[in-house]
């Protein structure tokens, strides 16, 4: 969770303001937890405590309803049913990574992706970017490899992780969709050397930054195991933290 907090924050001020490079400041004053950490935060609070997933997600969509929501999502947040309305965006895939940390199978991760997914994502592309969220976590934290992560994905998934930043960069445009949005942060991961790497190379690219930045830090933080350099803002001033799980 950590991963997808940090990926989350230090994308936020480039969301609007997509930027090309991976040099640029981790932390800024405008700096911000979004609906990415919120749902991530739901999501763990629903696998603790064995509650509704569709519960956690209103309550803490109700209780931060300025966070960034898509406009679907908070009208369901706030509608007196329940049901899911067929997204295929990449909601599904930021708030996922707590699941890949708490199942102990390759079949246990999948399926509890697909439950966490399908209260409001229920089309086929919503659940499929969840589940190779949380099948890229739950391998990198059990010490699976790049090239072995990488093939279980695109064998599983059909998503084509052949491409590199240096071809996407410059093309890459504002994309919520699972399908448009999670192999790049993949790729993004894949490339990285570090954690700090992984979420700058996935800022990098553009589009929805900090979704990309998040995700590619969810799975990042499983692989490498520690978060190093990570900055917060207090009182104006910059504190390091050497973060572990």
């Amino acid at each position: 969770m950590k991963g997808a907090i940090a990926g989350d924050i230090i994308g936020s001020v480039y969301e609007w303001n997509n930027i090309k490079t991976t040099d640029f400041p981790l932390f800024s004053e405008g700096s911000r937890f979004t609906d990415d950490t919120v749902l991530t935060v739901a999501v763990a609070h629903a696998l603790l405590d064995k509650k509704d997933y569709a519960q956690m997600l209103k309550q803490y969509g109700q209780k931060y309803p300025t966070a960034g929501y898509g406009r679907t999502f908070i009208r369901w947040i706030f509608s007196p049913g329940s049901e899911p309305y067929n997204s295929w965006g990449n909601g599904s895939a930021m708030r996922v990574s707590p699941v890949g940390w708490a199942f102990d199978t390759v079949e246990e991760v999948l399926s509890e992706a697909e439950k966490s997914a399908a209260v409001t994502h229920n089309h086929p592309e919503g659940i499929k970017g969840a589940q190779e969220v949380t099948l890229a976590i739950y391998l990198s934290r059990t010490g699976a490899g790049k090239e072995d992560i990488k093939h279980e994905i695109q064998s599983r998934f059909n998503y084509n992780l052949n491409r590199t930043l240096a071809k996407i960069r410059p093309i890459y445009q504002f994309d919520v969709s699972c399908q448009g949005s999670v192999p790049e942060a993949m790729i993004a991961f894949l490339e990285s050397e570090n954690f700090e790497d992984a979420v700058r190379k996935a800022i990098s690219i553009g589009g929805d930054s900090d979704t990309i930045g998040c995700i590619a830090g969810s799975i990042a933080h499983a692989f490498y195991k520690e978060i190093h350099r990570i900055f917060c803002l207090k009182s104006n001033k910059h504190y390091l933290l050497n973060c572990g799980r």
